[in-house]
């Protein structure tokens, strides 16, 4: 997984902060800085994940924002690739609102987008990853990865919990038999000093191959390294009976840091 994620987001291999990147454009591949939380406590392979998202300071540009739960998709336990579920702030959409549900192949397998069913959602810009999707913010969205119709393909959805509202993004052929890894992370395509903007992560779950479900009360801090082009004023911490994630703020917790809910 943690190569999948050095594809993905150009990772370095440290998360230390060494030199201060705290302005101006993330000079990372994709034009991205990122930041993650590893679960931790869950099993090596789950039957499904969820977690529950909520926009606590909305993006102030047009630039795109990403903030998405994560899992790999497992092979009797081997990886064979990955898929990330979560809302976007994509100015491509109706209200620069939107949903996305995508992956990759292991790097081992070619590393290409995973195929997918059409879905049942509008989209502007006719993206087969990217829906039309109008979250708020300060409402609360809970995130689900679970299996689909068939053995070898994943369901990717989306419930407002205030009014059950569910919706299905649409399903992946990932392969495999299980999820692996879960993670939740903000990808940032703005500025390292654009206005801020936090997550909150909560609920954090994960079932079991019996289909129990339980709740993960602690993660592990990741943030995209310097060399990687990654911005050095982001911050991870517990808050709010939750994990927060925050842009253009003093970093308090460093990479490597496990941060807990209290009990």
């Amino acid at each position: 997984m943690l190569a999948f994620l050095r594809w993905l987001f150009g990772l370095g291999g440290s998360s230390r902060v060494d030199r201060v990147r705290d302005r101006g454009r993330p000079p990372s591949p994709n034009g991205a800085s990122s930041f993650h939380l590893y679960w931790q406590g869950a099993p090596r392979v789950v039957a499904a994940v969820r977690v529950t998202v909520e926009v606590v300071a909305p993006p102030a540009t047009t630039d795109l924002y990403f903030f998405a739960l994560q899992a790999s998709f497992l092979d009797r336990g081997q990886e064979v690739g990955g898929g990330h579920v979560g809302i976007q702030w994509n100015r491509r959409h109706p209200g620069n609102t939107a949903v996305n549900w995508g992956g990759y192949r292991a790097q081992r397998l070619g590393g290409d987008e995973l195929p997918g069913t059409e879905s049942t959602l509008p989209s502007q810009p006719n993206d087969p990853n990217t829906r039309d999707y109008p979250w708020e913010a300060g409402r609360r969205y809970r995130l689900t990865i679970d299996a689909g119709a068939d053995v070898g393909w994943w369901r990717g959805s989306i419930e407002d919990v205030a009014s059950g509202a569910l919706a299905v993004i649409r399903e992946l052929e990932g392969g495999g038999d299980g999820l692996g890894t879960p993670i939740v992370w903000t990808e940032v395509f703005a500025a390292c000093d654009a206005p801020p903007v936090t997550i909150r992560w909560s609920e954090l779950e994960f079932a079991t191959v019996a289909g129990e479900w339980h709740r993960v009360t602690a993660v592990d801090t990741n943030y995209q390294d310097y060399n990687a082009g990654g911005c050095s004023n982001t911050d991870s911490a517990s808050s709010g009976g939750g994990f927060t994630q925050t842009t253009n703020v003093a970093r308090v917790n460093s990479g490597g840091v496990t941060l807990q809910l209290p009990s």
